[in-house]
């Protein structure tokens, strides 16, 4: 047999033992993200907590976890964030009223 078909059949062996629930054949695999200093983020804004969390669409508790460093953000949360931290300036001008 070829090198691929063995590769094959040894991927659905080990799919087939988890699926049985056998893990010591598993992987995982865990990427890290970058943690957003949501506290510098907010301070270069020049926004209180509550409105931050207003313009986040989250609780002021999530802004509050997230500073304490208790949760972190996820999804659009976290890529918010990052265009606040890089580009402020823009921010502002979108959600200027």
């Amino acid at each position: 047999m070829t090198k691929a078909f063995e590769a094959i059949r040894e991927g659905l062996e080990d799919a087939i033992a988890y699926g049985q629930g056998d893990t010591t054949r598993a992987r995982k695999t865990v990427i890290e993200a970058e943690r957003a200093d949501v506290t510098a983020i907010r301070a270069r804004l020049g926004m209180s907590q509550p409105a931050f969390a207003r313009t986040l669409s989250v609780s002021l508790s999530t802004v509050r976890k997230w500073e304490q460093g208790q949760r972190s953000p996820s999804g659009a949360a976290r890529v918010l964030l990052r265009i606040m931290e890089r580009e402020p300036d823009a921010v502002r001008r979108a959600l200027d009223r």
